[in-house]
């Protein structure tokens, strides 16, 4: 039964059917193969949606998409200019920065992307900084859209693991901090060594004035996450606020946008959504038949029969990961994976929040991995630069990130068995 769910979801992946209709159309033909009534399956897929905290993941990509299209992003962008401008290659530097402060709003990689690529993109060609690395460095700064919260994959990995947003999100930080740091020293490096141009002087008078510029956006993630952590609003209730606020912000304060603006975003994200809970809900009645067949424990004796060894298997499953995301978009991805992974983790003895991060800054990379890679499809967009020159350019930055996930992986075991 095995092969046949395995083999029928690849057939149909190679065949070039959308994700979610070959989730749904493995899992019928599953079903029958096992004689099983086929009521299991709009049971199922209304089951996988019937969550509250899914309610969160439409408001959290409405709420980027709706600050990434107005001034939120070009007053972020200005603010991160004027602290770290002044550095040879320092709009680099503004560009990873600005990325997560992006993603500290948004909670979607490809929203981080467009959102700071847009202004960036044509300021750094105008200032001759290399077109192709710029354009990879912002794709690959996106990746921490998702990682830093709020993060719509974390929200999708909670519901299906059955653990704490909140408790995913604060534990997000830290490893989007590396992922920006990493980018950041890699930008500084090929900066300082083709001497690039610094830029304005540093004034306290302009960070000021650019502050003032960007509050309202900075405002965003201390309201969103400041009322999940002292417990005022839960991450669904969250992610409403985030839409208010933003709609507030972009009718109000900068008086960017118009009504058929707001109506075509609306329309774009609902779009968004119903793919995301699509494969939701066809993932659903895949691990419902998983677990009903036990694959997982399968899975599970076959991976431990290779090693016992800890981080052995633990390299094992990043490297699983890392592929999945190199054919497989994030939040498929991770609908599939989770349930698969999940008896083995716990029989690792890994804390599965801790896994949740594992899971998501890998499948992160896969966002600027080919060929499936959101985030630099965006960003050859936005800078009309052939996805292939910027694939290149994008590898010692992919690098970098994959060492992040290492990192994450495996320092809190190391620290486990030192301490």
């Amino acid at each position: 039964m095995t092969t046949l769910l395995f083999g029928t979801f690849l057939i149909l992946l190679l065949l070039g059917v959308p994700v979610a209709i070959g989730i749904g159309l493995t899992s019928l033909v599953v079903l029958i193969s096992q004689d099983t009534s086929l009521i299991v399956l709009p049971q199922r897929m209304f089951a996988g949606t019937d969550s509250f905290p899914l309610v969160a993941v439409p408001f959290f990509i409405l709420a980027g998409d709706l600050l990434a299209h107005g001034k939120v992003s070009e007053k972020l962008v200005q603010f991160a200019d004027s602290i770290l401008g002044f550095l040879k290659g320092g709009l680099w530097v503004v560009a990873v920065m600005a990325s997560m402060f992006f993603a500290a709003i948004s909670g979607s990689g490809a929203a981080t992307t467009a959102a700071v690529g847009t202004p960036l993109i044509p300021e750094l060609k105008k200032k001759n900084y290399s077109a192709q690395f710029s354009a990879a460095l912002i794709a690959a700064g996106g990746c921490t859209g998702v990682v830093i919260p709020p993060s719509v994959p974390m929200i999708i990995y909670a519901v299906i693991a059955d653990q704490s947003v909140a408790k995913l999100f604060l534990n997000g930080f830290v490893p989007g901090i590396l992922m920006g740091a990493s980018l950041i020293a890699i930008a500084l490096f090929i900066a300082y060594k083709n001497n690039y141009p610094t830029g304005a002087k540093f004034s306290v008078a302009n960070i000021w004035r650019t502050f003032k510029g960007a509050i309202w956006g900075l405002m965003t993630p201390i309201i969103i996450l400041g009322g999940i952590f002292s417990g005022y609003f839960t991450p669904s209730e969250a992610a409403v606020i985030a839409v208010d606020w933003a709609l507030f912000v972009a009718i109000f304060i900068y008086k960017d946008m118009g009504w058929r603006d707001i109506f075509r975003i609306i329309t774009r994200s609902a779009i968004t959504m119903s793919v995301i809970m699509f494969i939701i809900a066809t993932s659903n009645t895949l691990s419902w038949i998983l677990a009903n067949w036990q694959i997982p424990n399968q899975i599970a004796n076959v991976i431990l029969s290779l090693s016992q060894n800890k981080f052995v298997l633990l390299l094992l499953i990043n490297i699983i990961i890392l592929i999945a995301g190199i054919f497989m978009e994030t939040a498929s991805a991770l609908i599939i994976l989770t349930p698969v992974f999940l008896p083995l983790v716990e029989q690792l003895g890994i804390d599965l929040i801790h896994f949740g991060l594992i899971m998501v800054i890998g499948l992160a990379i896969g966002m600027v991995t080919p060929p499936v890679a959101i985030n630099l499809y965006v960003a050859s967009t936005i800078s009309d630069i052939p996805i292939e020159k910027i694939s290149k350019s994008v590898i010692p930055l992919m690098l970098s990130l994959v060492f992040v996930l290492l990192v994450v992986t495996y320092l809190p075991l190391i620290y486990d068995v030192i301490f």
